[in-house]
């Protein structure tokens, strides 16, 4: 595979997958990638719109309180500051990826997919909770809860006012343009890494991306918005974190989690045909109903295709750590605005322990003084005595 040629002024720089490239005119006519993608986009898309709609018009929209306890000043500013810088780039962000691009080829480019990908890939963010609560937002920021009680099965306990709490004004800005940004940046070093060593294969050029994205996260979430106080993982194994015991414990392996579904990210962006395209888009020339149809449907694949790899490359695993969590440290119990109302003081629950049983939503659980509280109107099952075979019964 060559290294990518010199690119035009204002376009997208990518580099061409050798099994993508040579596809002969045939097979890109009758392949159906992209419309088994965009099916399942589709479904994607309606479901998080249901899920939206339920969580908006429902009980569970309704804030999640700080508490008694008052975050620090620098905390605080720092929040704040960082909130308002995220918000105040998102025109900049839409300018320079949907409108511009629009303005100059009166199409939407790659990138301006990625951007709405992206921010509708914020609906997965508090899913790695699904079974058990192991990370946690700081609920001095605004939130309106969360939607996760509509999510169809969701186990986790949480009732309006305390629930996993999404800081919306920063996460959904932030993961439209922010992850972007990232991706961009991940391709970058794939083209450098390509260009120093212009005979790495395609899986040694991911290897590389992977190490990258890895250390990348330690210090963008380890290193600066974990000791920000914008979130924390209480339920992290803290043999393999780094400054485990304190509010801003970082697991290893969430470098490897998100750091996949960074890569994953990169690798659709780069990795693009002589026609720009993506390997999601193979038979995008068969969609009929004209251009809107055409690129609706284009987007609809790429958003599949960002969904999935933020499903199975994080959420599917992060269900394993959840249920072997080690116990929330002090220096998280402590600090009520991030507890998000679930457990500890001032609630009858005890936080998630490994010697307790995981609480479900619709579970008993043990107090704090060591009682099993049921459900109302539940009852302890009944132990059924064995059938005495020789009578017959």
């Amino acid at each position: 595979m060559s290294g990518p040629t010199e690119p035009k002024k204002g376009t997208t720089i990518t580099e061409p997958l050798s099994s993508v490239a040579t596809l002969g005119a045939k097979v890109q006519s009758t392949s159906k990638a992209v419309k088994i993608w965009a099916t399942l986009g589709g479904l994607i898309l309606a479901l998080q719109i249901y899920v939206w709609i339920r969580w908006i018009t429902g009980p569970n929209f309704e804030r999640v309180p700080t508490g008694p306890s008052d975050p620090p000043t620098f905390m605080k500013v720092i929040l704040t500051v960082w909130t308002a810088v995220i918000l105040l780039g998102l025109p900049f962000g839409m300018y320079f990826f949907i409108i511009r691009p629009w303005l100059r080829e009166r199409r939407i480019t790659l990138d301006g997919m990625l951007f709405v990908a992206c921010g509708l890939m914020f609906f997965q963010d508090p899913l790695l909770n699904y079974f058990n609560t192991w990370s946690t937002y700081n609920t001095w920021m605004f939130n309106m809860g969360s939607w996760v009680q509509d999510v169809p099965g969701w186990q986790s306990y949480g009732e309006p006012g305390a629930m996993m709490a999404e800081p919306i004004l920063m996460n959904a800005p932030g993961y439209s343009y922010g992850v972007l940004l990232c991706t961009i940046l991940g391709c970058w070093v794939m083209r450098k890494t390509k260009q120093r060593f212009p005979n790495i294969s395609t899986m040694g050029l991911i290897g590389v991306l992977l190490v990258w994205t890895f250390f990348f996260d330690l210090v963008i979430e380890g290193l600066f918005l974990m000791p920000m106080g914008l979130f924390t993982y209480p339920g992290a194994l803290q043999e393999w974190s780094i400054n485990a015991g304190t509010y801003y414990q970082w697991p290893l392996y969430e470098g490897l989690m998100w750091g996949g579904v960074q890569a994953g990210l990169c690798s659709l962006r780069y990795f693009t045909d002589d026609r720009g395209r993506t390997i999601v888009e193979r038979g995008l020339d068969q969609i009929q109903g004209g251009f809107v149809r055409q690129q609706f449907t284009r987007f609809l694949a790429i958003f599949a295709a960002v969904s999935t790899f933020f499903f199975v490359g994080y959420n599917l695993p992060a269900q394993f750590f959840a249920l072997h969590t080690d116990p929330w440290p002090e220096d998280i119990q402590k600090r009520s605005y991030f507890n998000m109302g679930i457990c500890g003081e001032g609630t009858d629950r005890l936080c998630p322990h490994p010697d307790l049983p995981i609480p479900f939503r619709n579970s008993g659980y043990i107090d704090s003084n060591g009682r099993l509280i049921l459900p109302d109107g539940a009852e302890l099952p009944k132990i059924i005595p064995f059938a005495d075979t020789d009578k017959g019964n």
